[in-house]
């Protein structure tokens, strides 16, 4: 946390996250710097950390004045379970991967149940997986038939629709994008309102369909197989 307030040029930041619930083994920043996935001799190596006390070493860096908010990141329901069974400071967010065809809705409803907020990655999907070789063409939702007929249907970008029905989720879309133009579209979702019969509509077009899973791309890309979700 230090090493990053200090790249940052920063004193604190407003919240720090659990990026996944997996412990590797620790690489001196002398050494290798920013951390990865793995070591010094390329090789991905768990190890058994408890999350009970990463969790509370995150609580430290709010006592302390570091952050002001702690989250996490990637969680299950059962990891949840795990850090709120120990929490002395609870987790206010939860950021997971979702849009129309991984649209977790048990696990968003768990998690505004015990009281965070759910911000999303990918919320349009499987676009920036394509070049990662983790998605195909035919994972795009902008193909969609569906969302097609909405985009018609509203006079909005099917961008626009996906961030919509994940705002109307009661979630937080994080989209990212390289043109200005779609970046003023991503942020033009408060001028509409999609119908509830639209909404539900979205809802079925959840296949499960997960990009950034490490039980995929961790085995694929460094020869460990490191499974989060069944």
């Amino acid at each position: 946390m230090d090493r990053s307030l200090k790249d940052l040029g920063l004193d604190y930041v407003d919240e720090y996250l659990i990026h996944f619930p997996i412990s590797m083994q620790f690489v001196p920043f002398e050494k290798k710097y920013p951390p990865e996935w793995t070591n010094l001799e390329g090789n991905m190596v768990i190890v058994n950390n408890d999350i009970n006390q990463t969790w509370k070493a995150m609580e430290s860096l709010v006592d302390t004045g570091r952050t002001h908010h702690i989250g996490i990141s990637n969680f299950n329901c059962q990891h949840i379970r795990q850090v709120l069974s120990v929490a002395r400071i609870r987790p206010t967010s939860l950021q997971i991967e979702c849009h129309p065809h991984l649209s977790q809705e048990k696990l968003i409803r768990f998690a505004r149940e015990a009281g965070m907020r759910v911000t999303v990655f990918s919320p349009l999907g499987g676009t920036s997986y394509i070049s990662l070789n983790m998605a195909t063409q035919g994972d795009l939702l902008f193909h969609n038939p569906l969302l097609r007929q909405l985009t018609a249907k509203y006079g909005k970008t099917t961008a626009q629709i996906m961030l919509r029905w994940a705002v109307q989720r009661n979630t937080l879309p994080i989209s990212k994008t390289s043109s200005e133009k779609r970046m003023e579209e991503n942020q033009a979702l408060f001028d509409f309102y999609l119908h509830k019969e639209d909404v539900e509509a979205i809802n079925d077009l959840n296949l499960n369909r997960r990009y950034n899973d490490p039980g995929v791309f961790c085995e694929g890309g460094m020869g460990t197989f490191c499974p989060i979700y069944e």
